[in-house]
């Protein structure tokens, strides 16, 4: 989906939500698209205001200078110890016996080369990747 500002030739401006930019020019051009304010259908898209950001940030990454990343990563940490079982390098066997019904499906957690990645998503496995640090057995 995309979102576009758009302009009535009255002036009134407005969003509309389209599949793609050529699902917008397919309604526009057979005057689908009405103003919501005085339903003109001469409409058009006019440039939608943005900023620049000064740093690269991932879209809902938390900022590394806030005073509760650590204790969110250390929440994730304990989470995924008490609820997924370490299959260590047997992750990409694991979650194929799981998706083919070998074994009952559980939490796994465990690592995987970029080829056996490669293998799972061929098979339509769905997996998350979380940078995280080695997390011990004992509670030391």
């Amino acid at each position: 989906m995309i979102a576009f500002d758009l302009q009535c030739a009255n002036g009134h401006t407005f969003e509309g939500w389209f599949e793609d930019g050529k699902a917008y020019e397919e309604q526009n051009g057979k005057g689908l698209i009405t103003c919501p304010v005085c339903n003109d259908t001469s409409v058009s898209k006019i440039l939608s205001p943005f900023a620049i950001k000064k740093s690269f940030q991932p879209a809902g990454a938390i900022p590394a200078d806030s005073p509760d990343v650590d204790q969110i990563n250390s929440k994730i940490v304990d989470y995924v110890k008490k609820n997924f079982d370490d299959v260590g390098p047997e992750f990409t066997k694991e979650a194929l016996k799981m998706h083919y019904g070998v074994i009952e499906p559980r939490n796994i957690r465990g690592v995987s080369s970029t080829e056996e990645e490669k293998i799972l998503k061929k098979e339509g496995i769905q997996f998350f990747k979380f940078p995280i640090p080695a997390i011990p057995d004992s509670d030391s």
